[in-house]
């Protein structure tokens, strides 16, 4: 079940994560309910993991909506673990800015400037993505894994073909 209002308090400048499937929205709490966020023009509210094919957008609107009219029927909470590597921006500035970029469209680029990234700057001043980062690494894993399976089988093909070569010069 996903958290109520109640569980959670969002402060302004709270970096908020909503959960949706296969992938993370990120918004900025800036009070009274509301959250600044970053979604390709097709984002409806509450879209849910259906919103996942809006990431083939180049463009971006910055969007001030009710938290609940965003987190939909999805899980969320707040979310400032980059604090520990990045000192937040005073809240202030973080509202005031976020509020200054409301209806403004910007480039959207899923590996370079997504929602992530967006409320990352806002709060840090650096846009970083750990979702981003996590999938790189996933992909790199996995690349490293098929050429490690491939050294395997080549090792095995040089070690069980000569062995075969030496069996024919012995007979």
């Amino acid at each position: 079940m996903a958290p109520t209002l109640y569980d959670e308090k969002p402060e302004p400048g709270d970096l908020i994560e909503i959960f949706r499937g296969t992938y993370q929205h990120w918004a900025v709490y800036i009070g009274d309910g509301f959250v600044v966020h970053l979604a390709p023009p097709s984002e409806v509210p509450g879209a849910g993991a259906n919103s996942m094919m809006s990431v083939l957008s180049d463009k971006a609107v910055v969007k001030r909506e009710e938290l609940w009219d965003v987190v939909g029927t999805n899980k969320w909470k707040i979310n400032n673990s980059l604090d520990e590597k990045y000192k937040p921006l005073p809240v202030p500035v973080i509202v005031k800015e976020a509020r200054k970029l409301v209806g403004k469209e910007l480039p959207y680029c899923v590996l370079r400037g997504n929602c992530e990234h967006f409320a990352n700057e806002l709060r840090y001043g650096e846009a970083e993505s750990r979702q981003v980062r996590k999938a790189g690494e996933v992909v790199m894993a996995a690349g490293l894994a098929t050429m490690v399976g491939l050294g395997v089988v080549a090792l095995a093909g040089v070690l069980f073909g000569s062995s075969k070569k030496e069996d024919k010069n012995t007979k």
